[in-house]
């Protein structure tokens, strides 16, 4: 039973401050230099006088992110209690950040991460960075909705079996599509082994709040676990938490985060994630049940329109989709003739509907803490509209989303390597130095170090006529691609 925090959650130490300091008024002889707002008018009539006067730089009474002592460490503090974690860090370089984070504090060049293909880039960003080496355990493949599943059991215990010096594994604790492998067995693998098990919780927030919830990372015993708050916990964009568990040191992740974050972290965004964290432990059970409820309604009334599949929890197999996350409105198109980029297309030039993204085969409307029922609504009769009114033949449209990639160098040696630019249409067979994706979701279709295959030039191609934004290459009209010239 855990035990009952000292700590007062109705506290948020980072806001307190800087409602005192903008009382205070300070004169300031110090950066940023639009001097709270009295130097660019025009930014202060767009973002308004309360949020530029609390953009300021770190001093004594608002502490200083890189070695935080009073009001940060408070903050940080009460974040951890409420997330059930040893420790936790405020990030403001994104989740990405925090990702790196992780695999910074427990990887070195040549070390061995046992992870699914499936990441985001920033993962895979990382190996670049430090120099550890994928060993990917390629996820089972849902062929009707043509998307990556999460990681089964055997193929993490082969994995671990097989490469008995990895120092980590590395778990999506959800998928972008709200898919979840089962995360308290692998951490129980990766320990047993004496491997760091890590979870990119980019989209896992409400795991730690909502009732019915799939397990979240630190409740599994994980030893690391990126969090975005920004996504379903509704701070600012780009800020986001990096959680630890008891057997990660402090100090060391610390000064991890410190090669790459900046040295002036934003008190807009450290801010955002002070009062997010209070409204979440205060109200985060009864806001996630809300949100649950309108994700079930939505999944019912778009089924009812036929043609769309909005999967959920009947998915679950017990391994590979070991459970689901129930705020996920994940939508199946293909069945009426439509790639999921063109109705996100649609939705968003027709009826006014930004919703998060569409791929080759689904889109996701992102429900969290802000939605309300009338928009659901509204996206609802949208969605009957499209199907009505641009329906067509589904033959000919692409349903895989995922490629099993062929790894031939790691991505730090192939990002590194000398390297040639060549026309996309003739690169079959090469070995990619870059990056090529669909944003978002952001997980690469091509990495550093892959060899590019027939399927993945036709994959990249229809992606392309299709409109999805394809991002990642040095050339951004992707007509060209840098290759390794003796692979």
């Amino acid at each position: 039973m855990k035990e009952k925090s000292m700590l007062n959650q109705n506290e948020a130490p980072i806001y307190e401050a800087l409602e005192t300091f903008r009382q205070m008024r300070v004169v300031p002889f110090d950066v940023p230099g639009h001097k709270h707002g009295k130097g660019n008018p025009e930014l202060t009539a767009f973002l308004g006088e309360k949020c530029v006067t609390i953009d300021v730089n770190s001093m004594k009474p608002l502490d200083n992110l890189c070695h935080p002592v009073s009001v940060i460490h408070k903050a940080e503090m009460l974040a951890a209690d409420a997330f059930g974690a040893a420790h936790a860090f405020l990030m403001v370089g994104g989740t990405t950040s925090s990702v790196q984070s992780m695999i910074l504090s427990t990887c070195k060049r040549g070390d061995k991460i046992i992870l699914p293909r499936n990441v985001h880039r920033s993962v895979i960003n990382a190996l670049v960075l430090c120099g550890a080496v994928p060993v990917y355990v390629n996820p089972e493949v849902d062929h009707r909705l043509g998307i990556a599943l999460g990681m089964q059991r055997e193929q993490v215990a082969k994995a671990i079996n097989e490469h008995p010096d990895a120092v980590a594994v590395l778990v999506n604790n959800p998928t972008y599509y709200g898919i979840c492998s089962d995360v308290k067995a692998i951490v129980k693998m990766a320990h047993e082994a004496g491997m760091y098990c890590l979870a990119d919780e980019a989209h896992g927030t409400h795991f730690y709040f909502g009732v019915g919830m799939p397990i979240s990372a630190m409740e599994a015993g994980a030893d690391m676990a990126a969090v975005s708050m920004h996504k379903s916990g509704g701070s600012l964009t780009q800020s986001s938490l990096l959680l630890i568990g008891s057997n990660m040191n402090p100090g060391h992740v610390r000064q991890m985060i410190n090669l790459t974050q900046t040295t002036s972290g934003s008190y807009l965004l450290m801010s955002s994630l002070d009062i997010s964290r209070r409204n979440l432990a205060l109200r985060g059970k009864e806001v996630f049940a809300r949100v649950a409820d309108m994700a079930e309604y939505a999944r019912e009334e778009i089924n009812a329109i036929g043609g769309y599949y909005a999967f959920g929890q009947e998915l679950i197999n017990g391994n590979s989709i070991f459970d689901f996350d129930p705020t996920k409105l994940s939508v199946h198109t293909r069945d009426i003739g439509l790639a999921g980029i063109e109705v996100y297309d649609l939705l968003r030039d027709e009826y006014d509907i930004q919703i998060e993204f569409g791929d080759i085969g689904n889109i996701l409307a992102y429900l969290s803490i802000g939605d309300r029922p009338q928009e659901l609504e509204r996206l609802v009769s949208a969605l009957a509209e499209i199907r009505r009114r641009f329906q067509r033949d589904s033959s000919g449209l692409l349903s895989q989303e995922y490629i099993d990639p062929e790894v031939v160098l790691s991505p730090q040696e192939a990002f590194y390597a000398n390297k040639k630019s060549i026309p996309l249409r003739e690169s079959k067979g090469c070995v990619c130095s870059e990056f090529v994706m669909c944003y978002p979701p952001g997980i690469p279709i091509l990495s550093p170090g892959e060899r590019i295959t027939a399927e993945i030039l036709d994959y990249i191609e229809y992606a392309r006529t299709k409109g999805c934004s394809l991002t990642g290459p040095e050339d951004p009209a992707i007509i060209n691609i840098n290759v390794l010239p003796h692979f």
